[in-house]
C-alpha cells in the first residue's frame, strides 16, 4: 500500500530553489553583512495598497508583516529559507512596501538587557500555572 501523500501535516516543501527566487542574489550581497535574524519588519501603507500587484513570496511576506515580524519569524511562518527572506525583504523595503528596523547590536550584547530578559522569562507560568524554577 502506498503512503497517503495528503496526510503530511506540514505540507510539501517548495519546489523552487532559493537561488531562483532571489535571482542568484545573496543576503548582504557585498553591501555589508546580512540583516540580523531578529530584524523587525512591518508592512507600510504602500505595501498594503500594492498587495494585489505583488506575486508569490513577495506578496506572502507583505501579507504576514501586517503585524511586526522578525526575519526569523517570517522565514518560519512562510517556510522560506532565511536568506531568501532577507533578500526579498530588502527588495520590498527598497520598493517602499516594508519598513525594516535593524536592532541596535550594542543593546543585544548588553548584560543588563539580557538579565532582564532572563528574569522576564522566569516569571512566565509553566503549563500548570506555576512559576518557572529560578535556578
Amino acid at each position: 500500500m502506498s503512503p497517503d501523500l495528503g496526510a503530511d501535516p506540514v505540507g510539501r516543501a517548495p519546489a523552487v530553489r532559493p537561488f531562483l527566487v532571489t535571482a542568484g542574489r545573496v543576503a548582504g550581497g557585498g553591501t555589508g553583512p546580512p540583516a540580523p535574524l531578529e530584524t523587525q519588519v512591518v508592512t507600510t501603507v504602500a505595501g498594503v495598497e500594492a498587495l494585489a500587484t505583488l506575486t508569490f513570496e513577495r506578496r506572502d511576506i507583505v501579507a504576514v508583516c501586517r503585524q511586526p515580524q522578525s526575519l526569523a519569524e517570517i522565514a518560519a511562518k512562510l517556510r522560506l529559507h532565511l536568506n531568501v527572506v532577507r533578500v526579498l525583504a530588502e527588495d520590498l523595503r527598497a520598493g517602499g512596501h516594508l519598513s525594516v528596523h535593524v536592532p541596535n547590536t550594542d543593546t543585544a550584547q548588553d548584560v543588563a538587557v539580557l538579565r532582564r530578559v532572563i528574569d522576564g522569562l522566569r516569571t512566565i507560568p509553566d503549563s500548570r500555572g506555576a512559576l518557572r524554577d529560578t535556578d
